[in-house]
């Protein structure tokens, strides 16, 4: 576990859909920034159901993108992508602007309209078909 700077938690818990290319290389870019040393990153797919906070199974940490903050609240969605750009530097400017109630709503929207075309995706072989 990559641990965080404070009392040894993560400062941010990415729970990512493994099985999904477009997820994973998502997830790399993100891997190989600075601050990403300080977030615990769950592959969905492959961790065990003790990995998984309560209030998150696994069949909804698969069909959306979920965070856990350090004071242990999910977010979900576009306020997900907003919490994980918060934390890494590069894109902080980013996250605290989505954070935002107008401009977190469209992301929102968006990223809506992602989920309806990401069945459409080809999944790693041995995923489940159905998110």
């Amino acid at each position: 576990m990559v641990t965080g700077l404070d009392r040894g938690l993560p400062v941010l818990t990415v729970f990512f859909d493994g099985g999904c290319p477009l997820c994973r290389k998502e997830i790399a870019f993100y891997r190989r920034r600075a601050g990403a040393e300080r977030i615990r990153w769950v592959n969905v797919q492959a961790c065990a159901d003790r990995e998984l906070p309560d209030g998150l199974n696994r069949c909804d940490a698969l069909r959306r993108f979920h965070t856990r903050d350090a004071q242990g609240r999910l977010h979900s969605g576009a306020r997900g992508f907003a919490e994980l750009w918060a934390a890494l530097p590069a894109f902080r400017l980013a996250g605290l602007l989505f954070r935002i109630r107008p401009m977190g709503a469209l992301l929102e929207i968006a990223y809506r309209a992602f989920l309806r075309i990401r069945p459409l995706i080809p999944r790693r072989p041995g995923s489940p078909t159905k998110m």
